[in-house]
């Protein structure tokens, strides 16, 4: 991979140009040193939106996937890829950091986070309690057509099953429980579940190729999740979801003591 892949990509939108302070504080009989403060307050407010979108940027090619765990990552660069000035990427670092997406090391500079096998095994003990009140709740909250959606996209994944392509059927992975967590109707919930999941998926994208097998099995357990949360089950959406998050740690230790598989020669 290239150094960090943000010079090959477009940058977001940017907002709309900064207004001239002096047209926005120039009352008809004005008052010395108003400006100034006003000036102030806009450039301000400008600086905290621009590190609002670098760091959701950011965060987005780093949980996709396309700026890899280990990735060093250069302020002057990301600003440039970003088109944005090196102090809000200076901020959207710092943020990233309280994340656990980024590590800051003196002297070294910024990294994409690197999860270990050990912090792995104690992000998924986490997540299979945050995943288990999900159920709980999404059984007892989830509106009609949150279910369908739910049922399109495992329509989706018994698709997937028949090629095993594994990069396709992790982004429908993190849909459905994504799905699932908003229907808790819990935002607290919500916002802890994603940040466990957004450090959990760091390390779960460096070993998606070794799990293709996994993928009917998976299915399936989410088609039972989704009828368990229709029936308004909440006992057994509960336990089928805990037991979901456990049971992938197990195949996922079962894949990494297997051989990487081999890549296909080129037809």
């Amino acid at each position: 991979m290239p150094r960090n892949r943000l010079d090959r990509m477009s940058p977001p939108a940017r907002p709309p140009a900064r207004p001239d302070a002096r047209s926005l504080t120039r009352p008809a009989t004005r008052t010395p040193g108003t400006a100034a403060p006003a000036a102030q307050a806009i450039e301000l407010l400008r600086e905290h939106s621009l590190t609002t979108l670098a760091q959701q940027e950011l965060e987005r090619r780093i949980i996709s996937g396309e700026i890899a765990a280990g990735t060093k990552l250069n302020e002057v660069d990301v600003a440039g890829a970003l088109g944005v000035s090196r102090g809000p990427v200076r901020e959207a670092f710092r943020a990233l950091g309280q994340a656990g997406l980024v590590r800051v090391e003196k002297n070294r500079g910024v990294f994409v986070r690197q999860v270990s096998l050990e912090e792995a095994n104690e992000f998924y003990e986490v997540r299979a309690a945050l995943e288990g009140l999900i159920g709980t709740l999404a059984a007892r909250r989830i509106a009609i057509d949150e279910i369908e959606q739910l049922r399109g996209v495992v329509r989706r994944m018994h698709q997937i099953q028949k090629s095993r392509r594994a990069e396709e059927y992790f982004g429908l992975n993190v849909e459905f429980h994504d799905l699932l967590a908003r229907a808790a109707r819990n935002n607290a919930l919500l916002a802890n579940y994603r940040g466990v999941v957004n450090q959990l998926d760091l390390y779960r994208r460096a070993t998606i190729s070794r799990s293709t097998d996994n993928i009917p099995l998976s299915t399936a357990e989410h088609e039972a999740i989704v009828e368990a949360v229709a029936a308004r089950n909440e006992a057994l959406a509960q336990r089928l979801l805990a037991e979901h998050v456990l049971v992938s740690r197990e195949r996922l230790h079962k894949a990494l003591a297997s051989p990487a598989p081999s890549a296909r020669p080129a037809r």
